[in-house]
């Protein structure tokens, strides 16, 4: 068993077979098949009921892991010359329920994420009901050529994000899906969203979004191609604030990239000072 599975617990046999009538039973279907996903996630467990719904179903467990991460992550932010900004949950039932609105806002937004449907409660586990993306590779599974052509568009979505008002919080390879030829998010995770200044760091949850995604493109294009691709969205305060965060995201277990290169690249950038 993984660290990751252990942490994450596991939801009784029986619990996940009442999760699974319960969904088939409000759209009115009989349960045909239900599919458990190997997804690289600490906080639920994810199937698929009926090849047509895509659940999350969370635990007490998952609600209480979270909330020591939340803890850890705000400890990295403090060292990064920031204010905490993550937020925990009260229970398993406000988790899905933050992540439907999140993926609400996002669509909102004019961004691609799976259509969200409804969350409810079974048995003291929250249950997130969305759109089922069939055939999708995340970031990490394209060939370094086309991760560097869609590099723009990943930085051009994560600046719309940040206009309207909302930061991703767990910006990782797995969370970006390429599905019919686009980019999907999911899996955005609960953040404060006052945007003011914090100890010197400007809006410091985008700051720390736009760290993550450089870190995710580091070690598949070079941090040349990463900064080179940023810079197409991003100004060059927005550049340096994202360099504060670089080495608290790279203390992450989800994220392994070069954070001196990456530095390097954004101190280079910075130094030309031309207009994005």
């Amino acid at each position: 068993m993984s660290v990751r599975q252990f942490v994450r617990g596991t939801v009784p046999w029986p619990a996940l077979e009442a999760v699974a009538r319960e969904v088939a039973d409000r759209y009115g279907e009989p349960v045909v098949h239900v599919e458990f996903l190997e997804a690289d996630n600490w906080f639920s467990t994810p199937m698929v009921v009926n090849e047509r719904w895509f659940c999350k179903v969370v635990s007490a467990q998952n609600a209480f892991v979270h909330s020591l991460f939340t803890g850890m992550r705000n400890l990295g932010v403090f060292s990064a010359g920031s204010e905490g900004f993550f937020e925990p949950f009260d229970g398993p039932v406000e988790m899905a329920a933050h992540e439907l609105e999140a993926t609400r806002r996002m669509r909102d937004a004019g961004l691609n994420a799976p259509a969200p449907i409804e969350t409810f409660e079974v048995d003291g586990l929250g249950v997130l009901v969305m759109e089922y993306l069939p055939e999708f590779e995340t970031l990490d599974d394209l060939s370094p050529a086309e991760i560097e052509a869609r590099s723009p568009e990943l930085f051009g979505a994560l600046k719309t994000m940040h206009d309207n008002g909302l930061a991703h919080g767990d910006l990782r390879a797995e969370n970006v899906l390429v599905y019919r030829d686009e980019l999907y998010f999911i899996d955005a995770t609960k953040v404060r969203e006052a945007d003011a200044e914090a100890a010197g760091v400007e809006r410091p949850a985008q700051a720390y979004d736009l760290a993550c995604a450089l870190a995710v493109l580091e070690p598949l294009v070079g941090a040349d191609a990463a900064v080179r691709a940023a810079r197409e969205h991003f100004d060059t305060n927005e550049l340096l604030a994202a360099r504060e965060f670089l080495d608290f995201v790279a203390i992450r277990p989800d994220h392994d990239f070069d954070a001196a290169a990456l530095r390097g690249e954004l101190e280079g950038a910075a130094s030309e000072g031309e207009p994005v």
